[in-house]
Parts: C-alpha cells; sequence; structure tokens
C-alpha cells in the first residue's frame, strides 16, 4: 500500500511540476528533471524525542544519569551517548514537563546540574541564559534538560529537579509528556 501512495506521490505531483519524467530511488534520492536536481528524503528519520527510546547498541554508549525528583527521590537510568536529558526522562516518566517540546521556549525543563560536572558541559547559549532568568528557583548550577546532550564524559552525572516550574498550570494537574 505505501508503495502505490509513494507512486501515485511521485507520478501525479512530482513529475507534472518538472514538466516530465523523472528518477527517483529510495533512501536519499535525487529527483531529475531536464536541468532541474532536486534531493529528498524517502527513508525513516527520527521524529522529536525517538532517540532516547532506542538502547545503547554497544556498552562503550551506556551513560548513567540519575535524576532527583521533587521529593528527593533518586532515578538512576540508563541512557546512552546522544540522548536528550528531557526525553530520555519522560522515557523512563521522571517528572520533567518540556512544555515546549525542547524547542528552548520555555524553562520547565529546568534542573540543577551537580556542580562537579558543570564544566563538562558546553556553554549555556544567551537564549538558553535568558530563558533561565525567568525561572523560579535559580541556582549557579541550573540549565535546561533539554539543552543536554550526554556525553561519555557525563557519566554518572546527576540533575535534581527544582520543586517548581514555571507552567500554565495552577489547580495541580501533573503534565505528561507529549
Amino acid at each position: 500500500m505505501f508503495l502505490q501512495l509513494q507512486h501515485h506521490f511521485f507520478s501525479h505531483f512530482l513529475r507534472p511540476l518538472r514538466g516530465g519524467a523523472g528518477a527517483v530511488r529510495t533512501g536519499k534520492s535525487t529527483v531529475r528533471s531536464g536541468e532541474q536536481r532536486r534531493a529528498i528524503w524517502l527513508g525513516v528519520t527520527n521524529r522529536h524525542g525517538e532517540f532516547e527510546w532506542k538502547d545503547p547498541k554497544s556498552e562503550e554508549e551506556v551513560v548513567f544519569v540519575t535524576y532527583v525528583d521533587q521529593e528527593g527521590g533518586k532515578h538512576k537510568i540508563r541512557g546512552k551517548v546522544g540522548d536528550n536529558v528531557l526525553y530520555l526522562a519522560h522515557r523512563y516518566g521522571i517528572s520533567m514537563e518540556g512544555a515546549c517540546e525542547a524547542s528552548l521556549a520555555c524553562t520547565t525543563c529546568h534542573v540543577y546540574v551537580q556542580p562537579s560536572l558543570l564544566d563538562k558541559l558546553p556553554t549555556a547559549t544567551d537564549k538558553e541564559e535568558d530563558l533561565l532568568d525567568l525561572a523560579p528557583f535559580l541556582k549557579e548550577n541550573s540549565r535546561l534538560g533539554c539543552q543536554i546532550i550526554l556525553t561519555k564524559e557525563l557519566d554518572g552525572i546527576e540533575l535534581t529537579l527544582p520543586k517548581a516550574t514555571r507552567n500554565f498550570y495552577v489547580d495541580g494537574h501533573k503534565p505528561k509528556p507529549h
């Protein structure tokens, strides 16, 4: 069925736009017609946060993260190099909201980074710093979880969630990951 839809799309939409027969291959492809060339991707790609739902391919990729929740409970999580701390928390049910879905538009993924590993993170961008200025309970070791990508150097990192974050809920609602 999918191949029929693909064929339908290419024969009815791409060819008329290009003015004749074209060439289409699966994967990273080039559509050619006359002098125009455009690369298109026909393969499977990861959407926001899907990478974090995949297990490490080898033990060399493993990075352990400990999340400390608002009640002081510790949750040791087995992540991997390249994981986004926000989406990794979502995978394991840690209550880090991420209202803007890592688009750097809120502070609901605010965390306190273990001071001994703070210098292992890339410097916060001006945009992240501006948003952190709006976060309640700001500390020197505050960062946005959506901006922390795990590296092997961060193995064993401890991230503490603040007592509250700024969001739109005022009735005690507990938000769930999107």
